[in-house]
């Protein structure tokens, strides 16, 4: 047979009575029923003001819930990234505040937490990279100091054929200047070229060390990279193995992927199509927080350094010997057939003399390598693997 036991609620009527009748001091009631002084003096109070109904237990509920958000917010919100399914939520939260001002937004650890429970989040996958070294490249503090250029892999469109996205952006303001969907990494030139035409020159190109940006030459000069030092750009390329190096255009790729990639379209034209979307939204809309939420666009102007298509000619001094390059690669000196690079034919390179019979060997202000006595082969003056000297 179980014991009867007194509710809670019912302890409390006893002690509401017991006071009532004057039996008790207060003191006595508390030790009569094993409550503190303030207990006492809180239930009684309750029942002063409000009655038996003081006496019930009140809600725990918080009176303010730094999560709670109204329907119609929550059904922005989660609106707003079914559209931009790539975005974190400080940058929907910021879009949305300047959209609907009237309306009172959430905070963005708040607004994260909405959408986990709505399915929206993947969990991010963190992997241990190891601490970056100094970086050996050069500083850029304003538009078009620096572009830096790659190719995002490449995949299958759905008639099969294969797309190499060509992509350039400006290292400063993060403005995406390119994305062309191309067949091949052959076409780069062309790319480029509409780049240069459309925003200008910039003073510096960074890139890898892949094709078509460098080759297995003097210098790992390619015929694109020869092209960009006629047109007064240096080209510089990270380390191997190091595209922390290239940062920030590896995290544009990041967004690229997520935003188009993984549902490739029918073929280049519908693919560029798409691409030409994703750039104006990126550059227009999409804020970024190492941008201080500004998009790029706020940031970014064209170069004054104006492109019309034509390649200037290769100035030297006074003082350099100048020699044409053969189409297998070779020049002619002092007799000898020289091998500079096949990806220097046609060029006109500059030989100044730095030691008795020990010459430097440019391309405009580029300094290639270096030719000495009785050599066949220049020798590279690379002082760190992709950073060439380059004479101001």
């Amino acid at each position: 047979m179980p014991w009867n036991r007194e509710s809670p609620m019912d302890q409390r009527i006893k002690l509401i009575g017991d006071w009532l009748q004057g039996s008790y001091s207060k003191s006595e009631l508390a030790r009569h029923y094993g409550l503190s002084r303030p207990t006492l003096d809180k239930w009684l109070a309750r029942y002063e003001t409000q009655g038996i109904d003081g006496l019930k237990e009140l809600s725990r509920r918080p009176h303010t819930s730094p999560f709670k958000i109204s329907d119609e917010v929550l059904e922005l919100l989660v609106a707003y990234k079914r559209e931009h399914h790539s975005w974190g939520p400080e940058k929907l939260v910021h879009n949305l505040k300047i959209d609907h001002p009237e309306l009172s937004w959430p905070t963005v650890s708040t607004a994260g937490e909405w959408l986990k429970r709505a399915g929206l989040v993947q969990k991010r996958r963190f992997l241990n990279r190891p601490p970056a070294g100094k970086n050996p490249l050069r500083d850029a503090t304003a538009p078009n100091q620096t572009w830096a250029a790659d190719f995002k892999g490449d995949f299958a469109l759905q008639n099969g054929q294969r797309c190499y996205p060509l992509t350039i952006t400006d290292h400063v303001s993060r403005f995406l200047l390119l994305c062309r969907a191309q067949s091949s990494v052959a076409g780069a030139r062309e790319g480029f070229d509409w780049a240069f035409r459309e925003y200008g020159l910039p003073n510096v190109i960074r890139t890898d060390n892949g094709s078509p940006f460098a080759s297995t030459g003097i210098s790992r000069i390619s015929s694109l990279a020869a092209w960009w030092i006629r047109l007064g750009i240096y080209p510089e390329r990270i380390q191997p193995g190091r595209p922390d190096q290239n940062g920030r255009h590896e995290r544009m790729h990041r967004t690229l992927k997520a935003a188009l990639l993984h549902a490739p379209e029918r073929n280049l034209v519908e693919q560029q199509l798409a691409f030409e979307q994703f750039r104006q939204e990126f550059n227009y809309v999409r804020p970024h927080k190492a941008l201080e939420m500004k998009v790029p666009a706020d940031l970014y102007k064209p170069s004054p350094r104006q492109y019309d298509g034509r390649v200037p000619e290769a100035d030297y001094a006074s003082d350099m010997r100048i020699r044409m390059i053969r189409q297998n690669g070779s020049m002619k000196w002092k007799g000898k057939m020289i091998f500079v690079s096949e990806s220097l034919a046609g060029e006109a390179l500059g030989l100044k003399e730095v030691d008795d019979d020990v010459w430097d060997i440019y391309l405009c202000n580029y300094l290639l390598g270096r030719l000495k006595s009785g050599e066949s082969r220049l020798s590279s003056q690379q002082k760190r693997k992709g950073c060439p000297r380059f004479q101001s």
